[in-house]
């Protein structure tokens, strides 16, 4: 049997699932042969979609725990989250309370080659009208040390393109104003919102989008910026896909070659 692979999101509430069948599907035809599971960190969506939906999304461990009763004693796990913050550590410390054997692939950005293909895959796909559009990538934030990694993005890109491209976030720092006075100072007139997130749920519909003043688009309309809004999450993005693909690779890789079934 070949090692499986286990993709681990944080979840969603939201239509903005089919990114994960999405994702599903392309690396299924990349690992031929292995079997692909699906584990959600957050108990809280899996308790909303089994009251809501009646539909049962099994935690990592129970995931994990039904592999070895099924004969496998390795698996991947393939964290789907976008930094090495607290819900990848939630998820490492997780595996550990498992009997079989795990090999972790880390999260979207990991390392400088991580970086370096996102940097590239956006320049080629967020693409401003004109000079006087800003491009503005939104995450959800965190208050591990990993939130520095916002600030590198944001720093690399602009180095990079030279252009008006900005990464905020959601949650914690107060990016939103930050970024819409820079964009008021610049006299840029529209601005591109980007969910810089695995899947366009909830804080793109009532964060980014929503009607409310507070907003972001409601933040930016106030001062008069026009705004357009991609609502696909980074899930349905070939380059971002690729990226996870090689950390699964790199993560049967790095199983001993006594016990790796590829």
């Amino acid at each position: 049997m070949k090692t499986p692979v286990v993709l681990t999101a944080f979840g969603t509430t939201s239509k903005a699932v089919d990114t994960y069948d999405y994702m599903d599907k392309i690396i299924g035809e990349r690992f031929p042969g292995h079997e692909i599971r699906w584990s959600y960190t957050s108990g809280m969506v899996r308790n909303i979609v089994k009251k809501k939906q009646q539909i049962e999304l099994q935690s990592t461990k129970e995931v994990l725990t039904e592999l070895e009763d099924n004969g496998y004693n390795q698996a991947v796990v393939q964290s789907l989250h976008v930094l090495c913050g607290t819900e990848f550590h939630r998820l490492i410390n997780e595996t550990k309370e498992c009997r079989i054997s795990t090999s972790i692939g880390l999260p979207l950005l990991s390392s400088p080659a991580d970086y370096s293909a996102l940097i590239t895959g956006a320049g080629n796909t967020f693409s401003a009208h004109d000079k006087d559009e800003a491009v503005i990538l939104v995450g959800h934030g965190t208050e591990h040390p990993v939130w520095s990694s916002y600030i590198a993005l944001e720093y690399l890109l602009q180095k990079e393109y030279d252009l008006n491209i900005y990464v905020g976030v959601v949650e914690g720092e107060n990016s939103c104003d930050r970024i819409v006075q820079a964009v008021k100072g610049k006299r840029i007139k529209s601005v591109l919102l980007v969910p810089f997130m695995i899947v366009a749920g909830v804080h793109f519909k009532e964060d980014l989008i929503g009607d409310s003043e507070d907003s972001w688009k409601g933040r930016f309309e106030r001062e008069g910026i026009e705004v357009r809004a991609i609502d696909k999450g980074l899930g349905y993005y070939p380059f971002i896909v690729d990226i996870f693909i090689d950390h699964i690779k790199e993560a049967l890789d790095a199983i001993p070659a006594g016990e790796a079934h590829k």
